[in-house]
């Protein structure tokens, strides 16, 4: 595990740990992209579903996970093969991406570029397809097909796990706002499907404060464009409200161009100068920049606003992530 792996995982560890806020998410990122892309093995494979629980859904949902497991070595091409019938019993586009790289490398670039023709406006083909190019050593061509599903499916994990790929000096996926609020009660008790079903109705009759649960519920879902409409309209109906304008910034943040966050995130401090959630979230958008110095004093004046709070106890789980990093 390289040093900046680490440091995410260590950090995305804390945080899981740390949050007082409503857990849903459980059907994000199911997959291991690497920032850093080797050779060998096979291509990870990364499918999205949703909140789908349909039959077709957990099977496929266990192809790849299948597929995905690396050790034990020894293991490998059996589970691929049982991976491979899963994903042949079904006929949706899923399924086809999965056959194919589950047969790797045996004709899986073709099978990607005829779905790619037949499919033209597939993220899911355009990122599969970069995966299985990059590990053929064609470079050029895979940045080439991941560029293309961050712009045909930005709403998407395919976009989210493209721009990991495309940006792979920045931590992978995007940073998800941390309210200091949390969900009602009875939001919280439900399965995390009717979670966000709940809380997608609770968005559409409620404040702001329902608008950033619901954006915060599609962030962990990889709905970053979905996300970001949430959080807009909250800080559009607050605009006093540091939480909805901090979220607003938060929402923005692209790898390709982070100052769209940022140039909205910096100056909230002098707008909310006793806000912790604006200190809060400049850390954490740091930790995204890999600028751990920085992200280390923005999270120290942010715990200093409220030890004891929820935010306080994150950016000291945080700065504690962070602390094992350096001694490493």
């Amino acid at each position: 595990m390289s040093p900046r792996t680490r440091v995410f995982f260590l950090v995305a560890l804390a945080a899981v740990f740390a949050s007082g806020v409503v857990v849903i998410g459980v059907f994000a990122t199911r997959s291991n992209v690497p920032t850093v892309k080797p050779r060998r093995g096979t291509p990870p494979l990364a499918l999205d579903f949703g909140v789908r629980t349909d039959p077709e859904a957990r099977a496929l949902l266990q192809a790849e996970t299948l597929y995905n497991r690396e050790r034990p070595q020894k293991q490998a091409e059996a589970r691929r093969k049982q991976a491979e019938a899963l994903f042949s019993r079904y006929r949706s586009l899923e399924a086809e991406v999965g056959a194919a790289f589950a047969a790797w490398p045996s004709d899986t670039v073709t099978r990607l570029e005829t779905l790619a023709a037949e499919h033209p406006r597939s993220g899911l083909v355009a990122l599969h397809l970069g995966l299985a190019l990059y590990w053929s050593r064609r470079d050029q061509e895979a940045e080439t097909a991941w560029r293309a599903a961050e712009r045909l499916q930005p709403n998407s994990l395919y976009a989210v796990r493209a721009a990991d790929l495309l940006h792979p000096r920045f931590f992978p996926g995007l940073p998800t706002f941390v309210p200091s609020f949390q969900a009602p009660r009875r939001i919280g008790v439900l399965t995390p499907t009717l979670q966000v079903v709940a809380l997608e109705r609770a968005a559409r009759t409620g404040g702001a404060h329902a608008k950033i649960l619901y954006g915060v519920a599609l962030q962990k879902l990889d709905r970053p464009r979905s996300a970001e409409a949430q959080f807009t309209a909250a800080a559009r109906e607050s605009p006093n409200d540091p939480e909805a304008r901090v979220a607003e910034a938060v929402g923005l943040f692209d790898k390709a161009n982070p100052s769209r966050a940022f140039s909205r995130l910096g100056p909230l401090v002098r707008v909310f100068p006793r806000a912790q959630t604006v200190r809060f979230h400049l850390g954490l958008l740091l930790i995204w920049l890999a600028d751990l110095q920085k992200a280390r004093q923005e999270l120290r004046l942010a715990r200093a606003e409220g030890p004891k709070t929820p935010l306080g106890g994150q950016a000291s789980a945080y700065l504690s992530a962070l602390a094992q990093v350096g001694t490493r």
